[in-house]
Parts: structure tokens; C-alpha cells; sequence
């Protein structure tokens, strides 16, 4: 028992404060364009010299011209001074807001003692289109269309060879042109635009945006997204041209190459609709309809699971710029509507991220050249070449190669690649718009490379470099340390999380592509350090809302565009996403609308995860997915299903009663509570032996996972505890656990004080595990802890030790009863031969900071808390002894085990214990 001081820190000072309100945001994007929200929420962060610091009111100002907010002439919305401290989640309680028009806002806030801070700079958001009608008169266009009965809705697994004469065809990439005249001056442009599956606009011969497949892909019979871009800047006086060109996606696989399934929405079609608004207050509006011009493009194939072929021979230049002869186009057809609600898509878009040039170019015997460019990365490659007209360069991209040093595909899906055919012009440069795939290596076929001797007749590469393409999102956390292992498998994890953030989270971004579920949740503590997941995360939710059948059941992956069997379309580790997903938007970002809007689905699936169990027992699924067992990794090994099954639907269950609280549903939170209770007895009375105290067959998911999801009775947790420590310890310091089991291994681990076996279990390469597949060459986190060729070697999940890296080693986390990271933990875990960490991550309040270092007998502790925020710091080591701050010393609120505790509020620290 440990006696506890109240005396903080907090460090108030008496000097009037001087604060910056900085990186305002409306729907957790600054300036977006396209919001179509009825009531969207705002949020700011502040930057103050004074320790402490505390908003007690704030102020918003909305307005529709910029000037009107300067002469307090907000005629939107003045929200009056709300006595709160929140800075997040406020909800625009204004006027309601007109589709496709741009809002201009600024706040103001009052600290702690009630001084008003200077008003921050103005920001504005744009919004989208709130309904059907306000597309206008715009249509869904084609160049060709299907008749419902060649749909394939939901796709075929696998080759599609039993499906007769359907999905043969291969769809036109087609082109859509729109001239028209600018004859004022624009005060502004904005272009709302959807192609489906993927499209690229242009502008008087300038790309839209930046974005790759855009938009993200979803099931297309329940929503269809849409984009929007401010293109003032792209228009001109007089003539101007709107080009679009239209890929498959996901819309249209059909049978050619590889696919990992065959499905037919429809062909290659779009939308769009562009508002100019004059500086006299006029309004133009350009909608797609019969008017608009289409051809076939240069790309003659394209498909997200098979590549893409581009005949530069067909090119018609300049065809998105005026004076363009179209006359051999023929009109756009009006084609079948989406059954799908059209949504703006509020996530940050794909974009090429980072760029890679070769570190090796090998010859091969039979005349091919592998290209090797150390990466093994999600994206596409840029060939500049010369040749003559009609010669063919054929890209193989992988991420493995063979013992004949070819491309091998063998487990990642083959045949898939890359095509181009020159047109003879000089230098000329492509890079595929409709596919990509997972690959460090290139195979040439058909070329040389501009420094080869030989291969005179063929064409010379002059340059080829590969692209990482993925969710833009900005990152916002960073970890170092002293440990060089342990800084090679956070670059390892975190390649493993890029190469697979895109518009969903993909488990490979070469065989699937698809949203599995479970590694959503189980590595989203380790994704959300890395990366601003906010819009992502509702993303996911949407569409396992989208997915979701009538029974209640949400299936393993969402978008389901494909329907599995058995546990790889059921599995209660995978669905529990469902519930588990809108509480990390809750913890993290204290987003309760989410909750609001999937709490049907969350009751629904309870409600069918009941009515599949036997007594609350659960037997069916995939159980603790790729465990490290004795057999090839698949199905679990080592722990019984019905473990991993039932306790994850006791967390959903308990989950659901938080979640039921939260919403003011008390009743509902009443009978969860009690359901939760009754599901731990009979998952006690199953799996847990009393006399020796041990989960099943006590393998490190067994133990673990009931320890974590709070299934282990107060009496028994510390005999379960060790027990499972000593089992680590006894069979060598192993891990075993797998895709389900090592997330909540590490977190048991770490919770219970055992981080140094963390640290011993992971340091280390001459078992399976991280530094095992760095010792094997891999640059991305593999599918297996063994890193086998057979398999992806570039796979999403089991990155759990990511999250022990920024909670545990950095100690930055937040408390039990702490939303959004409003109440803050600094805890660092002192281990091994560690001797210095560095450790961020960016809250919706600030940057948070800790970093430490040992130097003989002294340890440091540098922390920065943001302002309006508190945290509590446990400084290691320090308990017996003295700890100062600033060069003085600093009194202690109370001593748990060999921490010391200090409450702080915003500011930076240096802590020192001698």
C-alpha cells in the first residue's frame, strides 16, 4: 500500500499567458473540400508559454465571406462564449449550411483564469452535395454499358470458370471530355466528381489532385463515393476542357490474369459536377451528360488484380485541352445508376508517397534484367525508355525472387503485370493509373538498360523507379531508441502498416487487397501511433455497416465483395471489429457520434454472436490465426477456437454495456453488464482450471487473452500471471502466439510488469519473429513469424510490438478513464540494454512527448504535455530516491512499485533522479 501526497505540479504561473490557437480543423482535415455533413465538427489546438494551461470557454465565429469574421459580422454562426474546456469534437450548431459553398471560421479561447486569448488566423471548410439534388442535372456516363443480368454481384472466389460467357469481355478504359467557356472572372471553382471504379479528371490538360484510384474503393450497391476539388486556379479565360479517363477498380474484375475473384457492378462510368461562381455573384454550373465526348483510351487493360497495359500508339494528344478535334468521338451514353448512395469521401486520398531508384540491375541469363530496388514497397513504377514505335516493355513486379533470380510471384498472384508500348517519340514516360501491387523487385522483359552492352534492336531504359503509393494520412508519431534491433523492426512494422493503408486496410496489397477485419483492432493502437486514422477509422465502420447481412453477422472482410467459407467469412475475432472499432474512435479521438450511428449494427451482431453460441460458448471461426506451431501457419495450433471466440464476444458484450452508458442507454447497459457477467462463469466453467490455474492448454494465447479482456477473476490474476511468465520463460523466451493472441500477449505482458520479457522474447533473431525475418532479408513485416516464401511478405498483421514500443519503452499512454488523450500517462519501461528512447505522438491536442536517457548513474526524463491537457509522469528508479525538475525538487503525489508519480499539467519537463 502506497501512500499518496496530493501535491501536482501543474506550475500556474501568474504572467499573463500568451497563446496561439493553431491547426483548426473541421471533420479532423484542415481547409477540407467536400464535407457533406449537416453539422460538422471543429476542433483547434493551442500553443501557450505557460505551464498548465487550461481552456475553461471558448468561442466560434462561422461566416460566408472571410471579411465578415474581421468586422464581427458572422452571420452563420456566433456560438457566444461556451463555458467548456472541450477543443475537439464541437459539433457547428449554426445556420444550416448550403450545399457546394465555402464557410470561413476562427475561434477564440479564455484560459483558466478567464483571459481571453488573441483570436486565432481564419480557416474555412467547403461543403459537399447533401442530396441527390444538388448533383443537379448531372448523369452517370458511359462509354458502354451491361444489362443486369452480366452483373456478378456479390464476385465468384477465384478464377471465375464456371460462370459461362460472363466477365470475358474486357471493358473499355474510356475517356470523357467536356468543353466549355469562361467569359468573367472566377471567384471560385469547385469539381465534385465520382468514376467507378477508379477515374483520374483533368483540367485544361493538368491532373485534378493528387490522388491514385480515387475514390476509394466500397460496396458499390450500398454507397459510392465521391470527391471534390477547389480548381479555381485550374481555369483559364475563353475555352477550357474537363477530361476524365475511367478504370476498374474493384467495380469490374473480369477473367484475365490474376484475380482473386471475378465481380461485375457494371463498366467503367462517372459523374461530375462543376460549380464556377463569378466574382459578380453568377453561377455556372457543368454537369456530365450526353453531351460530353468519349473514346476509347491507350490503356488497353487494366485491372487491380491483373495490372495494366498501355499502348502509347493510341494516345490522342491533347485530347483534355481545347482546340482537341473531337468529331470522331461519339456522345457519352447516360448508363446504369449506381445502387449506391453517393458520400464525399472525407478520408485523406492514396498518393504516391515516396519514390525509390534501383540499388541493383541484374542480367539474366535469358535476357531479362532484375531491377532491385531494396524496398519492398505498395505502388507502381515510372519507365522512361526509348525505342522505336510498337516495341513492348513488359514490367514483372514481386517481392520475392527465385533461386533462378526471377520474379516470383508464386504467392502473391500471378500472372500480374505491367505493359508498354512505345509510340517511337524520343524519351517517353508512363506509369500505370488503375493498379498496383506489392513488389521490391522488376522484372524487364523485352528492353535493356541504357548502360547494358548488347540489345541493340530493343529498347534502353533510361530510368526506372518504383513509387510507394498509399493512404496519405499524415503521420504523427516517431520512436527511436539505443536498441538498433529495435529501431530496424519499427521501420520493419511500419512498412508492413504503409505498404497496406489504403483506402481500407488491406491485409497484402498484392493477392487480396481486401479489408480483413481483425488486424483493424488488434493492430490499431500500433497503426493510430504512426498515423492519423480518424477518417480511415469511420471509413471501416461504414462499411462493415454496409456489410453487415440481415442475421446480424458481419462478415471477415467489409467491403464484402466476395463471399467466403466457414470461419474466412465467420469468425468472431474478425466481426468483433464491428464493436470494437467505434470504442478505439471513442478512446482516441472521444468521437461518441460514431458510437451513435453504429450502435445497431454493435447490438445486432451481440445479438447473433449469442444466438451462434452454445450456453455463451462459441466454437467456430479461424481462432488464433497463424500461431506458431508445429504445422505450416493457418487455423490455430495452440489454442483452442472456442478460447479466442467467446472471449472476444464477452469483450464486444462488455464493450457494448460502456458504450450503451455513453449513450444514456442505461437499461441496455443494465442487460450487457449482466450478459458479460454470465459469459465469463460459463467461459471460467470451460477453459480455466482452478487447481493449477491455467487457461485450456496454456499456450500464451490461452493466458493471455483472458487476463486482458478482464475474464480472470481478482483472486486468480496473479497466479495466472505467472504462470504465464514462467511458461515463456521455461520453453526459452519463444513467442508462439499468433495474428489474435500476440496483441493481447503483449499487452498482458506489459500491463503485468514484464516488459524485460518483452524484451527478451524480441531481441533476438534465431527464432521466428521480428529479427528473425530481418536476418532473412525482409524490409516489410511478413505474413508469418517465420517469413516464408510461400506466403506474403508484406502483410499488416502481427505488428503488435509496435504498440509496447510508443506505450512501453516511450511510456507515453493514456489513463483508464481518459478520452481522447485529455488525461495523459507517462510511464517508460526501463529494459535491457536499452539506454536511450525517444518517443512522440501527436493528439488531437498537441504533441506529445517523452524521452529518456541513462548516463551512469543518472537518468533524465524530457517530457512535453500539450496544452489543455494534464498527465501523470511515473519516473523509473526513482522511489529512495531524489527527483528534481528545472534543478529543483519536486515533491511526489505518491510511489507504486519503483515509480515515482508526479502530476503535471501543459509544458515541458526535464526530470532527473541521481
Amino acid at each position: 500500500m502506497f501512500r499518496i501526497i496530493i501535491i501536482t505540479i501543474f506550475f500556474l504561473s501568474s504572467i499573463t499567458a500568451v497563446a496561439q490557437l493553431y491547426d483548426l480543423r473541421c471533420e479532423h482535415r484542415i481547409t477540407p473540400v467536400g464535407v457533406d455533413k449537416a453539422s460538422p465538427i471543429l476542433s483547434w489546438k493551442i500553443k501557450s508559454d505557460q505551464r498548465g494551461f487550461l481552456q475553461s470557454a471558448y468561442q466560434v465565429v462561422v461566416a460566408e465571406q472571410a471579411n465578415e469574421l474581421e468586422n464581427d459580422r458572422a452571420g452563420i454562426w456566433n456560438s457566444g462564449k461556451q463555458v467548456s474546456g472541450n477543443s475537439i469534437q464541437v459539433v457547428y450548431k449554426g445556420k444550416a449550411l448550403k450545399p457546394a459553398t465555402t464557410y470561413y471560421w476562427k475561434v477564440r479561447v479564455w484560459d483558466q483564469e478567464n483571459k481571453a486569448m488573441a483570436w486565432s488566423v481564419t480557416s474555412q471548410f467547403t461543403t459537399g452535395l447533401f442530396a441527390q439534388a444538388d448533383w443537379k442535372k448531372a448523369q452517370w456516363i458511359g462509354y458502354e454499358d451491361i444489362h443486369d443480368t452480366m452483373r456478378i454481384v456479390p464476385g465468384v472466389h477465384g478464377s471465375g470458370g464456371k460462370l459461362g460467357e460472363k466477365a470475358k469481355q474486357r471493358p473499355v478504359t474510356p475517356l470523357f471530355r467536356k468543353e466549355f467557356t469562361i467569359a468573367k472572372k472566377v471567384r471560385s471553382a469547385v469539381a465534385f466528381v465520382s468514376g467507378l471504379g477508379q477515374y483520374e479528371m483533368s483540367l485544361n490538360g493538368r491532373k485534378t489532385g493528387e490522388s491514385f484510384l480515387a475514390p476509394g474503393w466500397t460496396f458499390y450497391d450500398k454507397t459510392c463515393l465521391y470527391n471534390a476539388y477547389d480548381v479555381t486556379d485550374q481555369l483559364q479565360p475563353g475555352r477550357n476542357v474537363v477530361g476524365v479517363v475511367v478504370g476498374n477498380g474493384f467495380h469490374h474484375i473480369n477473367r484475365e490474369r490474376y484475380r482473386k475473384l471475378v465481380t461485375i457492378f457494371g463498366m467503367p462510368k462517372m459523374i461530375c459536377l462543376l460549380k464556377i461562381t463569378y466574382t459578380d455573384g453568377a453561377v455556372q454550373t457543368i454537369v456530365s451528360d450526353q453531351s460530353w465526348k468519349t473514346a476509347p483510351s491507350a490503356i488497353t487493360f487494366n485491372s487491380i488484380f491483373g495490372g495494366e497495359d498501355y499502348d502509347a500508339q493510341l494516345e490522342q494528344a491533347g485530347w483534355n485541352k481545347s482546340g482537341f478535334q473531337d468529331a470522331s468521338w461519339k456522345n457519352a451514353l447516360p448508363v446504369t445508376v449506381p445502387k449506391g448512395k453517393l458520400m464525399a469521401e472525407l478520408d485523406y486520398p492514396v498518393k504516391v508517397m515516396q519514390s525509390f531508384t534501383a540499388k541493383k540491375v541484374t542480367q539474366l541469363v535469358a535476357g531479362s534484367y532484375v531491377y532491385d530496388f531494396g524496398q519492398n514497397i505498395s505502388g507502381i513504377v515510372v519507365l522512361k525508355v526509348r525505342g522505336k514505335k510498337g516495341q513492348t516493355v513488359k514490367l514483372i513486379p514481386a517481392e520475392l525472387i527465385n533461386d533462378q533470380q526471377l520474379a516470383n510471384q508464386k504467392a502473391t498472384g500471378s500472372p500480374y503485370y505491367f505493359s508498354y508500348t512505345l509510340k517511337g517519340d524520343g524519351e517517353e514516360t508512363w506509369r500505370p493509373v488503375f493498379s498496383y501491387y506489392g513488389f521490391r523487385y522488376v522484372q524487364v522483359e523485352g528492353a535493356v538498360p541504357d548502360t547494358a552492352t548488347g540489345g541493340a534492336d530493343l529498347p534502353k531504359i533510361t530510368r526506372l523507379t518504383s513509387l510507394h503509393t498509399r493512404n496519405s494520412t499524415p503521420t504523427n508519431g516517431s520512436f527511436v531508441c539505443s536498441n538498433s534491433l529495435f529501431n530496424r523492426i519499427d521501420t520493419l512494422i511500419q512498412w508492413g502498416i504503409k505498404g497496406n493503408l489504403q483506402s481500407v486496410i488491406t491485409d497484402c496489397p498484392h493477392r487480396e487487397k481486401l479489408s480483413w477485419l481483425e488486424q483493424d483492432y488488434l493492430m490499431g493502437a500500433s497503426v493510430k501511433y504512426n498515423f492519423e486514422t480518424y477518417n480511415l477509422y469511420n471509413k471501416l465502420i461504414h462499411d462493415m455497416m454496409d456489410a453487415q447481412l440481415p442475421d446480424g453477422m458481419v462478415p471477415d472482410i467489409a467491403p464484402e465483395f466476395v463471399l467466403f467459407d466457414g470461419g474466412f467469412r465467420d469468425s468472431p475475432e474478425w466481426g468483433s471489429a464491428a464493436v470494437i472499432l467505434p470504442w478505439l474512435q471513442y478512446k482516441w479521438y472521444g468521437d461518441t457520434a460514431i458510437i451513435r450511428k453504429a450502435y445497431p449494427m454493435m447490438e445486432k451482431y451481440v445479438s447473433y454472436l449469442k444466438s451462434k453460441s452454445q450456453h455463451h460458448i462459441l466454437s467456430h471461426g479461424l481462432g488464433d490465426w497463424y500461431d506458431l506451431g508445429p504445422n505450416r501457419p493457418g487455423f490455430a495450433q495452440l489454442t483452442p477456437m472456442g478460447l479466442t471466440a467467446t472471449a472476444i464476444y464477452y469483450y464486444d458484450v462488455k464493450l457494448l454495456s460502456k458504450m450503451s452508458s455513453l449513450l444514456g442507454k442505461s437499461q441496455a447497459a443494465t442487460a450487457y453488464a449482466a450478459q458479460a457477467k454470465e459469459i465469463r462463469q460459463v467461459f471460467n466453467d470451460t477453459f480455466f482450471n482452478v487447481s493449477t490455474k491455467v487457461y485450456a492448454t496454456g499456450s500464451q494465447t490461452s493466458m493471455a487473452m483472458p487476463l486482458v479482456v478482464g475474464l480472470v477473476e481478482d483472486k486468480h490474476r496473479e497466479a495466472v500471471f505467472k504462470n504465464l511468465v514462467d511458461s515463456i520463460t521455461t520453453t526459452g523466451k519463444k513467442l508462439t502466439a499468433g495474428d489474435v493472441g500476440f496483441h493481447f500477449l503483449v499487452q498482458a505482458l506489459q500491463e503485468g510488469g514484464a516488459s524485460p520479457l518483452l524484451y527478451d522474447m524480441n531481441f533476438r533473431d534465431d527464432v521466428p519473429g521480428y529479427g528473425y525475418q530481418l536476418k532473412k532479408g525482409a524490409t516489410a513485416l511478413t505474413e508469418s513469424w517465420q517469413a516464408l516464401e510461400v506466403v506474403s511478405n508484406n502483410h499488416l498483421m502481427l505488428g503488435h510490438i509496435m504498440e509496447w514500443f510508443y506505450g512501453g519503452l516511450a511510456g507515453i499512454r493514456q489513463s483508464d478513464r481518459s478520452v481522447a488523450w485529455s488525461n495523459i500517462v507517462i510511464q517508460p519501461e526501463v529494459v535491457g540494454d536499452i539506454s536511450y528512447v525517444k518517443g512522440s505522438y501527436e493528439s488531437l491536442y498537441g504533441t506529445i512527448v517523452s524521452e529518456w536517457k541513462k548516463e551512469g548513474n543518472v537518468f533524465t526524463l524530457n517530457v512535453t504535455i500539450p496544452a489543455n491537457t494534464r498527465a501523470t509522469v511515473h519516473i523509473p528508479g526513482a522511489k529512495g530516491r531524489q527527483v528534481t525538475e528545472g534543478g529543483e525538487a519536486v515533491q511526489i503525489i505518491a510511489y507504486k512499485d519503483d515509480y515515482a508519480l508526479v502530476g503535471v499539467g501543459a509544458g515541458k519537463y526535464e526530470f532527473v533522479v541521481k
